[in-house]
């Protein structure tokens, strides 16, 4: 039994298609389908049920996955924890976030303090953030809702509310807190169903009788200010993501009442991953970013 074996049948196991999988691990087909031939040879079973190019795995796959992951697992760390020793100055850190609004100034900060360091941020949803969490694969996910589970560690680092990002034109400029009801006739620009952003304030705006009107649905955060700005539509801004930077003069925030302490962020790290000096380092940033942030009800705006 050979680790690239292991490997194969793991990227196999996860899409369940032959030819997706020789994709993702660029390899041929014929040479995927021979080598998960010859690791089930080896352990003399079939760990697929096959229809033509699809597989299923079955009881024996299922049993024999749980066992290849905790091993890719542990010499993942074994690697992580060799190449942080041998170089304690560098480091690295895998990253996945909900969203970006918050990390422009961990990162900095992160920088300053580790300027050899190596880091990867990807965005994903919070059910995408499961699976790489627990192959290894990620370090932390900074997440809204927080991810919890047996293997996981989660600490809540902060209560954020939403508030309402207006242009400078808008009839609301004049206010500095509207009502749900109010925004009924409003134009909208947000992020895509599936971002707990957009789900969270469906659900309210619903909860009172109507559905938003969205004319720009997109999965970059950042973008939304500057549609706010260029009078496309207004939006929902999570209210921690306004106090990293100072407010546009373009861009006005208001308070919405019924949108105050409505999700919590979490940052999350699987209990048995071995965290090296930057990853440690990088926890301890992002820790001492959200305690710093104002307390809710302390921003004016």
């Amino acid at each position: 039994m050979e680790l690239l074996q292991l490997q194969y049948f793991q990227v196999v196991a996860r899409l369940q298609h032959i030819t997706a999988a020789a994709k993702s691990l660029h390899v041929t087909q014929s040479s995927l389908s021979k080598t998960i031939q010859r690791l089930e040879e080896d352990l003399g079973v079939p760990l697929f049920d096959r229809t033509g190019r699809v597989l299923r795995l079955n009881k024996f796959g299922r049993a024999f996955l749980n066992r290849v992951d905790k091993a890719l697992f542990e010499l993942a760390q074994g690697r992580q924890e060799i190449s942080d020793l041998s170089s304690s100055e560098s480091g690295s850190v895998e990253l996945a976030v909900t969203t970006a609004n918050s990390l422009t100034q961990i990162l900095q900060d992160f920088r300053v303090r580790r300027p050899h360091a190596h880091f990867h941020v990807q965005m994903l949803k919070t059910e995408e953030m499961l699976e790489p969490l627990h192959r290894g694969e990620i370090d932390f996910c900074l997440s809204s809702p927080p991810i919890h589970g047996e293997d996981l560690e989660c600490k809540i680092i902060a209560l954020d509310s939403f508030v309402l990002a207006v242009p400078k034109g808008h009839h609301f400029v004049d206010r500095n807190s509207v009502s749900i009801l109010e925004l009924k006739d409003e134009l909208f620009v947000g992020l895509k169903h599936g971002y707990s952003t957009r789900d969270l304030t469906d659900r309210v705006c619903q909860s009172v009788g109507f559905t938003p009107k969205h004319v720009y649905e997109g999965d970059e955060p950042a973008r939304l200010r500057s549609l706010v700005e260029a009078e496309i539509g207004i939006a929902f801004i999570p209210e921690t993501s306004t106090w990293s930077s100072s407010q546009e003069e373009h861009v006005k925030f208001l308070r919405v009442e019924e949108l105050k302490s409505m999700r919590e962020i979490g940052l999350s790290w699987h209990r048995s991953r071995y965290l090296s000096h930057a990853a440690l380092d990088f926890r301890k940033i992002v820790l001492e970013y959200f305690k710093g942030l104002p307390r809710e009800g302390n921003h004016s705006f």
